[in-house]
């Protein structure tokens, strides 16, 4: 691994003096240097070091990403806060506000590391608030990023443990964020730093096959550089021409995810070709293609698409001779600035150009369309912090599929994404209402998945809402969350819709019983049963009496002790000594009064603990067990004895049958399944008839419950499934 000698005050001054000549400006650094040496006296770093050599080495770095002034201030400062109890005030008032902010920013990020904490939500938490604080000053992560740079470079000093923790949270938080603004030196630098320390065997391993191959290597550079030299030259094209070589990380990230042996990760062998225009760019890449046999696929143009890191470069793969393969960049020195530094180039000093932090920042919001929508992303996002931190990873850390909206701006997405992703990356409410898409002038399916280049519009309809069926398709976890928003949003709307209904249905059962509603309907009476029927307030409790997953009858039964004369006179025998002991049968039922009786449930109707039921007295089989509205027992009036429901037994699952009739289709007997079993539900049989003529499907489901509420939310879902008709007990 590299070794990094440290830089001291002057190699960092040196370095802001060769683009900074104000000499206000280089006293304001030697100010900052000198306020920061002075209040970290004494304080060394684990290496043994003094702490002002960590200092220097941040402004240093900053100085050579051609950082402002006031930035490599902050640069100088950012521990003051934390280590050496100086306040934002002190800061302003000994240098700005511009400086005590930056300062503040970067000790509030500082502190949201590890500190001992391993739960990964805390952690996702903090990282959430990284991200916040880039959204509002992309300055703070700039100054973060140096700093956590410095750290990684002597991360050597800390305790194995303490190297893994950190190289790990520098490979998931701060290396994405380096690329996601373009500053492409220091993020391959993290990522070969945390390699090193996380799996230091791999990292031997592909530093032994590069170096393996360096001398044949560096030869076919060498000489192609020559060929195209010479070429170039003879046209009269400026330019600048040199191999680079792949960092190890994104070796064997290519190797580990593509699964593919070293040979063949065919951008090993790089050139990069720097000119003066944009126009000589495509006129080199024309030169390169009729000199070299060029990759089918492999050419990408980001000049006329650039990556929403504002990335622009010519990426061609060509075949030399000898069948080497070769990976050509070429670009204009401004791009090549942006390329390896990223937004910070952005930030860069210009001499005697009025500065404005704000506009500045401004100005790099509407260059990263990403950052710009970052508080919207933020604010809008419901997630917990780890799903937040999931969300963020897939939806911009690995979006690499860069679309464009007919006016041309670029929309990034990840691998996989269709038009519904586009539409929810443009806006919630044109996602929701999207009827159609035209990609690149033609109409094409919602599901169609979408390639760099492609220029996508999509048709709304005002009216209209997402189907489900998008999340079976859609890649982007912020499509997934804003449909999913939309249903539940829907449902709470329907729910409440329903209440009127479930009162009506409540009210009504008691009257029959001459109760008075206003009385027995009293929120806070009602709250009490809540957790027993399984919902959470007052509109789901309604809801679930309107659409029949709660049955009104038991809860008017609950509710105004419908069985109080029974207890009342149990209770009355005991206190009496004449407790009249009942049995309860293996099927949890009961008759008052009688210890022994022989009880099973019949096989008709099968019920359920919960439904209202009837025993029927039969020859040499004892009871037999109906629901009360069996046809086998309607009419009946001889042999007939009550029976009831033992509440306190203990818990106990019963054989039921539901009968689905629907409208034929492909997966349909496996989307009913999936929801029974999503209701942890154990299915015994599936029977499945079909009728070819009227497309009508029949399908007995036979499984087990554990009561009437169970069942009658089974039937209310499997009812919501795509092309059902009915749903009823029985066979």
């Amino acid at each position: 691994m590299a070794q990094y000698k440290n830089a001291d005050l002057d190699a960092a001054l040196q370095e802001a003096k060769s683009y900074i000549h104000n000499s206000e400006h280089i006293d304001l650094l030697i100010h900052a240097a000198d306020f920061a040496k002075k209040h970290h006296e004494g304080k060394l770093r684990k290496s043994g070091e003094p702490y002002f050599i960590h200092l220097t080495n941040v402004a240093y770095i900053l100085a050579t990403m051609r950082q402002q002034p006031a930035t490599i201030a902050a640069g100088f400062l950012h521990d003051v806060i934390e280590d050496c109890k100086v306040t934002r005030q002190e800061l302003q008032e000994e240098f700005s506000e511009e400086i005590a902010y930056m300062v503040d920013a970067v000790t509030k990020v500082g502190m949201l590391e590890f500190k001992g904490k391993d739960d990964p939500e805390y952690q996702a938490a903090n990282h959430r608030k990284i991200f916040i604080a880039m959204a509002s000053d992309v300055r703070v992560i700039i100054i973060k990023l140096a700093d956590r740079l410095h750290n990684m470079r002597t991360l050597q000093y800390q305790p194995e443990a303490s190297q893994k923790r950190i190289a790990a949270e520098t490979l998931d938080v701060y290396a994405p964020i380096a690329h996601r603004l373009g500053i492409g030196t220091i993020k391959n630098e993290l990522e070969d730093l945390s390699f090193f320390y996380l799996n230091r065997g791999a990292y031997y391993h592909i530093a032994h096959l590069v170096e393996a191959k360096k001398a044949e290597r560096d030869e076919a550079v060498n000489q192609m550089i020559r060929e195209i030299s010479d070429t170039l030259r003879e046209q009269g094209i400026k330019f600048r021409i040199f191999g680079r070589s792949k960092h190890l990380y994104s070796i064997y990230k290519k190797m580990e995810t593509k699964n593919k042996r070293f040979e063949e990760i065919l951008d090993l062998l790089a050139i990069r070709i720097i000119t003066d225009t944009k126009q000589n760019c495509y006129n080199i890449l024309g030169i390169v293609h009729e000199t070299y046999k060029p990759i089918t696929g492999r050419m990408k143009d980001y000049i006329a698409v650039p990556k929403t890191n504002l990335y622009q470069s010519l990426h061609t793969t060509v075949v030399a001779d000898g069948g080497k393969i070769f990976e050509v960049q070429i670009r204009t020195e401004e791009m090549d600035e942006v390329a390896e530094r990223g937004i910070a180039a952005h930030w860069r000093y210009k001499e005697g150009k009025a500065y404005d932090a704000k506009a500045q920042q401004k100005e790099i919001e509407d260059k990263l369309s990403w950052l710009k929508n970052f508080s919207i992303y933020n604010e809008e996002n419901d997630e917990s912090a780890t799903g937040f931190m999931h969300s963020l990873q897939k939806d911009v850390f690995e979006a690499n599929v860069y679309v464009m909206t007919p006016k041309g701006r670029v929309i990034e997405l990840p691998n996989g994404a269709t038009p519904i992703d586009f539409a929810y990356r443009i806006h919630t409410e044109i996602g929701n209402t999207t009827v159609g898409a035209v990609v690149n002038g033609g109409i094409v399916p919602l599901n169609k998945e979408l390639h760099t280049g492609d220029v996508v519009n999509i048709k709304t309809l005002k009216g209209t809402g997402p189907s489900e069926d998008w999340l079976k398709f859609v890649k982007s976890n912020q499509a997934r969350q804003k449909i999913r928003s939309y249903f539940q949003k829907r449902e709470a709307e329907e729910k409440e819709n329903k209440v009127p209904e479930g009162e009506r249905l409540l009210a009504e059962e008691l009257k029959k019983r001459g109760l008075e509603p206003k009385e027995w309907m009293d929120k806070k009476r009602l709250e009490g049963y809540f957790k027993e029927f399984r919902v959470a307030n007052y509109i789901d409790f309604m809801y679930g009496i309107a659409v029949k997953s709660i049955n009104a009858v038991q809860v008017v039964e609950k509710v105004t002790n419908h069985h109080r004369a029974v207890h009342d006179e149990a209770a009355l025998n005991r206190v009496l000594g004449k407790e009249v002991p009942h049995r309860v049968s293996k099927n949890g039922l009961i008759v008052p009064g009688i210890e022994t009786m022989k009880m099973s449930l019949a096989h008709c109707c099968l019920p359920v603990h919960g439904d209202e039921i009837i025993g029927y007295v039969t020859k040499g089989s004892g009871v037999k067990v109906h629901r009360k509205d069996c046809a086998n027992v309607r009419g009946i009036q001889g042999n007939m004895i009550d029976v009831q429901w033992d509440d306190g037994s203990q818990e106990r699952l019963y054989d039921c049958d539901l009968t689905v009739i629907a409208t034929d289709r492909s997966y349909l007997l496996t989307d009913i399944v999936t929801m029974i079993s999503q209701n942890r539900v154990p299915i015994d049989s599936v029977n499945a008839k079909a009728n070819h003529v009227t497309l009508i499907s029949s399908i007995k489901i036979s499984m087990r419950v554990k009561d009437l509420e169970q069942v009658n939310a089974l039937i209310a879902n499997v009812r919501k499934i795509d092309s059902v008709i009915d749903v009823k007990r029985g066979g």
